[in-house]
């Protein structure tokens, strides 16, 4: 017999996530609160992860529950693997079951590998890789035992792949992010669970003021392909797009959200340069 026609679920286009549940690390500040806003105002019952930032957590609650949704916050330290299985744990105790898990939760200092505090190189790692992989692996599980799908997406980084000078652990923990993505979205996919990942580019969050001031920060966006940094709130549309109950044929994808720092748009100038010259 042929296969029968996929269709489409029906939704409301306005809140396609109403009443999914979910969970977001990291989602105080910056990327993740950009993350659980857009989840919220697409309908979803939200967890709010924080580590020392309670006040911020409280501010991203009330931005979740202005848009009709129960939400709640849960303080946890990824660096151990006790502290994340606690945050899943503790975030189901909350939601009742996951429909959404978004591994967002990052640290990172800038030093080259020959002066770095291994100190700081091992939480980053910590809290980059391992705390990623614990979170994804429990929150998986706990969809796996509910038998009813769900959505996993890794907030990852182009720093898994482009070296950047000053940054090795936080680029060894984004690949090794990279690539629990793609293997869990392997792994699951035979239990109706997508997994995705999402590479942002140059985004206007409190973590970049940690090495920037604002006077750079304003200087160099202004010289980005599309001008400008981008917002949080960007990032988030883009989960959205990826657990949206139309995007069910989209797996162990990799979505790029950078404004265009990816082309090759510095060759622009070389041209432009060579058509002056010709003048």
């Amino acid at each position: 017999m042929p296969t029968p026609a996929y269709e489409l679920p029906a939704i409301d286009p306005a809140r396609p996530l109403e009443g999914k549940k979910a969970l977001v690390t990291g989602s105080s500040r910056g990327i993740g609160r950009g993350i659980v806003q857009q989840l919220a105002a697409a309908g979803c019952e939200c967890v709010v992860h924080y580590h020392r930032h309670a006040s911020e957590a409280a501010e991203a609650i009330e931005g979740c529950r202005r848009h009709d949704v129960p939400a709640h916050a849960v303080g946890a330290d990824l660096a151990s693997q006790e502290g994340a299985e606690t945050l899943i744990k503790q975030s189901l105790d909350h939601l009742g079951h996951m429909d959404i898990f978004v591994s967002n939760a990052a640290y990172s200092d800038r030093q080259t590998m020959i002066e770095a505090d291994l100190d700081g190189f091992r939480k980053t790692i910590d809290v980059s890789m391992w705390g990623a992989f614990y979170t994804t692996r429990a929150a998986a599980m706990s969809m796996v035992r509910r038998g009813q799908g769900g959505n996993i997406v890794v907030i990852s980084s182009p720093q898994a792949h482009s070296g950047m000078p000053g940054s090795m652990a936080y680029n060894m923990a984004k690949a090794a992010n990279d690539q629990m993505s793609k293997t869990a979205a392997v792994e699951l996919i035979g239990h109706d669970i997508r997994v995705n990942t999402i590479h942002p580019g140059w985004i206007n969050t409190p973590g970049e003021r940690k090495f920037f001031t604002e006077e750079t920060l304003q200087q160099q966006a202004e010289t980005l392909p599309a001008g400008r940094l981008g917002e949080p709130a960007e990032i988030g549309h883009a989960v959205v797009f990826l657990c949206h109950p139309h995007s069910q044929y989209v797996t162990g994808s990799t979505l790029t959200i950078d404004g265009g720092i990816q082309l090759p748009w510095r060759e622009m100038y070389r041209i432009e340069a060579a058509q002056q010259a010709s003048e």
